[in-house]
């Protein structure tokens, strides 16, 4: 029963993606050319979300679906270069395919099939990753 939960949250992340365009390859190229606000006002929104989320987790000591207490750590400062090289190789990928990984899904669900390329890359990126974790600096 818990699955259909996520099935429901799912199927929910799919319609607010397609309400608010940001399935629509021309509003991904506005954004990258500076001609739109509307994706910077959705991911904007996105962070300030999660920044939120992560503190009411911290204040409130919440646990997830299965009861366990959800632990965040307070890092050390991170290296800059990690993000910069990752941001840069996910925002050519998302460049070059118009696509940002969480819309994939949507997508194949609106019959657009060649979304179905960078899907199979990003789960190959994500197979290889867990390969080379261990080898890779954090």
């Amino acid at each position: 029963m818990k699955d259909f939960r996520f099935l429901f949250a799912g199927i929910l992340f799919g319609v607010v993606l397609t309400r608010s365009e940001v399935l629509s390859w021309f509003r991904i190229q506005e954004m990258f050319r500076f001609q739109s606000f509307q994706m910077y006002g959705i991911i904007g929104l996105a962070v300030v979300t999660g920044i939120l989320s992560i503190q009411i987790i911290k204040k409130y000591q919440l646990k997830d679906v299965d009861g366990t207490e959800i632990l965040i750590d307070n890092q050390k400062s991170p290296k800059i270069i990690q993000y910069l090289v990752g941001g840069f190789i996910f925002g050519l990928g998302w460049a070059l395919t118009g696509a940002c990984p969480g819309p994939l899904y949507a997508l194949i669900g609106h019959g657009i099939w060649v979304v179905l390329v960078p899907l199979s890359m990003a789960i190959m990126g994500t197979f290889f990753y867990g390969i080379l974790r261990d080898h890779l600096p954090h």
